[in-house]
């Protein structure tokens, strides 16, 4: 089983690590003191591919494999946690439209969203249905060639900002199979946005809620058919698991970059803090666990790509592990600063509040859990999946 790189991927993170250290790293703390959303630059990370990575060819995209595409997010994510997530959730939402809209859908939008001239958001989540996203109530009736939406999203990324909006909606009867998902205009007619939140983290990006009311949208505008939507967003949360488990694992490593600098260099009782054991497996603890965190959403990654049956599964241990971890990892290396790490002069505590949504995003860790246990409790299927 060989590990390494092969001579495409390294380009793929050189390529990434010099668009991240050129634009995002140096701005960053900017942007998260001063709450702006970097759209200029994501129209830069389209110029690269890097806003259609695994979108299919036929709409523009690059069509990456999930683990070429985990290779250059673990590299943005070092410059800019925040505008790295919104860039893998951007992607989500292009490659559902290109995956699953009609032709000329696809012909009308997507040149635009990988390009990254257009911004997307992806909308599940609603106020009353977080964790259990079977029971979303906002709603599209079919009324002629149009469906007409009412209801509205909550804590969506990017929302009043983007052009176009990937929206599950209600269509039948209760539960999974009553969802359908629309590929919805921001600006249309009958849309509003609530107040922008004010987060613990993830500043360089705009979340609010969306209300729809009486939105018209063409029933052209459907991603695949009439209740499939559940499934489209169950295929999408796998690898949106594995983008934030990455994004957490970047922002992990450049922490504990940072950590190892600042104790080789910082003194105390006239000996540098690298000298002392405690600092020394701390270090290790964290460079060990990382590279754990690492090689499980890579594994998971690989399982995506290859259609394997218990991807999700795997996808859902990489998640809750490496969002755990890059926490932890996060944490530790603010420890390592003191007081200094508290300071917002250094990114210590950027990273730690940037990191710890990923617990909560793409399914609570308690519900990565949940759908591990229940898998694993499967008669013979603990023999499957390990």
């Amino acid at each position: 089983m060989d590990f390494s790189l092969s001579q495409q991927q390294r380009a793929f993170v050189d390529s990434a690590r010099t668009f991240s250290e050129r634009a995002l790293a140096p701005n960053a703390a900017h942007w998260d003191a001063a709450a702006l959303f970097p759209k200029d630059v994501l129209r830069e990370a389209g110029e690269l591919g890097f806003m259609g990575m695994y979108t299919p060819e036929r709409a523009g995209g690059l069509e990456l494999s999930r683990l070429d595409a985990s290779l250059i997010v673990e590299e943005l994510a070092r410059g800019c946690t925040t505008t790295a997530a919104f860039l893998t959730i951007h992607n989500m939402a292009t490659n559902m439209a290109g995956r699953y809209c009609q032709p000329s859908v696809i012909d009308q939008w997507c040149p635009g969203l990988v390009s990254g001239e257009l911004l997307a958001s992806y909308c599940l989540t609603e106020s009353g249905a977080g964790s259990d996203a079977a029971s979303l109530r906002t709603s599209a009736v079919l009324d002629g060639d149009h469906y007409v939406v009412n209801g509205s999203k909550a804590f969506i990324s990017g929302a009043g900002q983007t052009d176009v909006l990937v929206v599950m909606l209600r269509t039948g009867g209760a539960g999974p199979k009553g969802i359908t998902a629309l590929l919805v205009p921001a600006t249309a007619e009958g849309i509003s946005y609530g107040k922008k939140e004010s987060k613990m983290g993830w500043n360089a990006q705009p979340t609010c809620s969306i209300n729809f009311d009486n939105v018209r949208v063409p029933a052209a505008n459907r991603l695949g058919a009439e209740g499939q939507g559940f499934a489209i967003a169950m295929e999408g949360l796998d690898g949106g698991r594995i983008n934030i488990a990455t994004c957490s694992v970047g922002t992990a490593r450049q922490a504990l970059e940072e950590a190892t600098a600042y104790v080789r260099e910082r003194k105390q009782f006239g000996r540098a803090i690298s000298e002392f054991q405690s600092a020394q497996f701390t270090l290790a603890d964290m460079l060990t666990e990382l590279v754990a965190a690492r090689q499980m959403i890579r594994l998971s990654a690989a399982k995506l790509d290859s259609g394997d049956a218990e991807a999700t599964s795997y996808c859902a241990m990489a998640k809750r592990f490496a969002t755990d971890m890059g926490f932890k990892v996060c944490n530790d290396a603010l420890q390592l600063f003191g007081g200094y790490g508290y300071m917002k002069e250094y990114p210590l505590e950027r990273h730690v509040r940037d990191t710890r949504v990923h617990q909560i995003l793409e399914g609570t860790n308690e519900i990565m859990r949940v759908i591990v246990s229940r898998r694993m409790l499967m008669e013979g299927a603990l023999e499957v999946i390990t």
